[in-house]
């Protein structure tokens, strides 16, 4: 657990959803740790998101949970409208909830495609559009996109597409919210030891090369290795801080040196 001694986020209350887990946990305990009260919205994992709640708490951050299925319109409504009564006008959105999805075209479906996109896209920008109603002059929208929004890799044409329209969306948005003094940006982070990394970093792979996954990662990045989510959540807190005032409508790749 980090110490909460950094200041840098003091009296800023913010929303972080898909905070139960992997990178939005991650998230959570570093803008917790600068300073901010943190609501963690969650689906499934109620224990996993009571248990970093609580351990927030006992370091002295003001937390809450609110649990919210980010595919569902009204649930996406009904997560910042608790989380701004919770702990009053937000200034700080981070989205980190999505899914992975692979298949080849032949078994493209447009269930497949309304899910994905449900959640990885309309569920980010309807997370946006009700927050910034409750933000202030100062506000920061943080969306999480994917290096595979860049990256062509076999299978997996839903999740990316699902990804780039996110930054899309960062790059428009940030005309609108700029009038009001409310930045947004995008992470895009690369591979990260994360529950969901490990169920689908076989899929990664091109299907010629039968290579274990720390030598592939050698070979196609820089520093070789998965990131630890705390190293993603660094680039989170930078762009949520007054830091990042100048820099709206850019998605920041965190991806080790991918190549």
């Amino acid at each position: 657990m980090m110490s909460m001694s950094n200041t840098r986020l003091d009296n800023k209350t913010a929303l972080v959803n898909g905070a139960s887990g992997g990178i939005g946990a991650a998230v959570a305990t570093r803008l917790a740790a600068e300073g901010a009260a943190v609501v963690l919205g969650y689906h499934r994992n109620a224990g996993a998101a009571e248990r970093l709640a609580a351990e927030l708490a006992a370091e002295g951050a003001r937390t809450a949970t609110v649990r919210a299925d980010a595919s569902d319109p009204e649930q996406c409504a009904f997560l910042v409208d608790r989380a701004a009564s919770l702990f009053g006008p937000l200034d700080i959105l981070v989205s980190c909830a999505g899914i992975e999805h692979f298949d080849t075209i032949d078994a493209l479906g447009s269930e497949a495609f309304d899910r994905i996109f449900a959640i990885n896209t309309r569920g980010q920008l309807l997370l946006a559009k009700h927050t910034v109603a409750h933000m202030r002059a100062g506000g920061r929208v943080i969306l999480t996109s994917s290096i595979s929004a860049q990256r062509a890799v076999f299978g997996h044409t839903l999740y990316a597409a699902s990804k780039a329209a996110v930054e899309a969306m960062v790059l428009n948005l940030s005309v609108e919210l700029g009038r009001r003094g409310i930045t947004i940006n995008a992470v895009a982070p690369g591979g990260t030891a994360t529950r969901m990394a490990e169920e689908n970093a076989v899929h990664y792979r091109h299907p010629n090369l039968d290579l274990p996954l720390d030598q592939w990662l050698k070979i196609h990045g820089a520093l070789g290795r998965l990131a630890d989510p705390r190293e993603i959540a660094g680039t989170y807190a930078f762009l949520a801080s007054a830091d990042a005032g100048y820099l709206t409508g850019r998605t920041i790749q965190v991806d080790g040196g991918h190549f």
